[in-house]
């Protein structure tokens, strides 16, 4: 008898885990997406991808919990009633129109400060975007500094049971959210659009002679990262995920360096690497968070933290650029 339950509480543990690896999992494909696509069309490395995503989620607690439109001294007439909790139908029409305006948002940063520096050193674009998120992280950090922005999510921290299992429905929502925005990365590919990105990639000079509009295709993906990117901080913003169903400063600092490794270990140039790196490296920092607990004091408190930069670094011992990264071959 006691073995039975043994096993049965062993088997909940790993259920759970796995849930949660896949949910953290999603957040970071869903981030790294918006970081690939970028990369993929226009070869900068946007190193503003947390402070963008930490703004998206800004403008998702302006919309729902204070009524009103992100950069517009205007009430938001799809908000619901102060101090009431949103039905799930307003809530995603509200998370739609949050993601519309991070996509602006990710437009209007191209047009001001990466299209003048077309034909520019890739690294001085990287430097941009390093002043990018200097730029935005005061609008992120003096916001939640006194207390986190809520989200009002219409679920809360409700979960299902599964057996002797806990199942969050933020985290089911997680899966959800990132299959539907691969779904959308899939189909943007392949579409005409899509096929105009893969030729700028792959020789920007070519894809001009050609009669494709350069500038357009860098607009749509800064649109398109910047929207991806905002979805993944306000999905990291449900309960149980750490912020508690909130906008706070940890949102900034987890998802600018943790999403790093799984950037890094997919590839800087490969949708799917993003998903398979993301998927990996949730399940390696989150795996190892249960059940090496028990050696908290020989490890630390923060080890778990620190398995995603192992990982990341074994790979590149490897395959220096990364799983699924295409290599470049040079002559010298």
């Amino acid at each position: 008898m006691a073995a039975t339950i043994l096993l049965a509480s062993a088997a909940s543990t790993f259920v759970q885990t796995l849930v949660k690896s896949l949910a953290l999992g999603s957040v970071y494909v869903m981030i790294a997406l918006g970081f690939v696509i970028i990369f993929k069309a226009t070869q900068v490395l946007n190193f503003a991808a947390g402070a963008i995503s930490m703004a998206g989620a800004m403008f998702m607690t302006i919309l729902i919990a204070d009524g009103g439109l992100p950069l517009l001294p205007f009430d938001n007439p799809l908000a619901p009633d102060a101090g009431e909790t949103p039905s799930i139908l307003l809530w995603i029409v509200n998370l739609v129109l949050a993601l519309a305006i991070a996509a602006l948002f990710g437009l209007f940063i191209e047009r001001v400060t990466i299209r003048p520096m077309v034909g520019q050193p890739l690294f001085a674009m990287a430097v941009i975007t390093l002043g990018i998120e200097i730029a935005i992280r005061p609008f992120n950090l003096d916001a939640t500094a006194l207390e986190a922005r809520s989200l009002n999510v219409p679920w809360g921290a409700e979960a299902w049971t599964w057996g002797e299992a806990l199942i969050p429905k933020s985290y089911v929502a997680a899966m959800i959210m990132a299959a539907i925005a691969g779904a959308v990365v899939i189909v943007f590919y392949r579409s005409r659009l899509g096929v105009a990105m893969r030729a700028v990639a792959f020789d920007q000079e070519a894809a001009m002679a050609q009669g494709i509009n350069v500038g357009r295709v860098f607009a749509i993906a800064w649109a398109l990262g910047a929207a991806l990117a905002a979805l993944g901080a306000i999905v990291y913003g449900m309960a149980p995920f750490p912020p508690g169903g909130q906008v706070s400063q940890e949102i900034h600092q987890v998802l600018a360096l943790r999403v790093l490794p799984v950037i890094v270990l997919g590839g800087l140039d490969s949708a799917s690497g993003a998903v398979y790196g993301g998927l990996m490296i949730a399940g390696a920092e989150v795996f190892a968070g249960e059940y090496l607990s028990q050696y908290n004091s020989t490890l630390g408190s923060g080890y778990s933290t620190i398995v995603p930069y192992i990982v990341m670094l074994i790979v590149l011992l490897v395959r220096p650029y990364g799983l699924f990264g295409t290599p470049e071959v040079r002559r010298v």
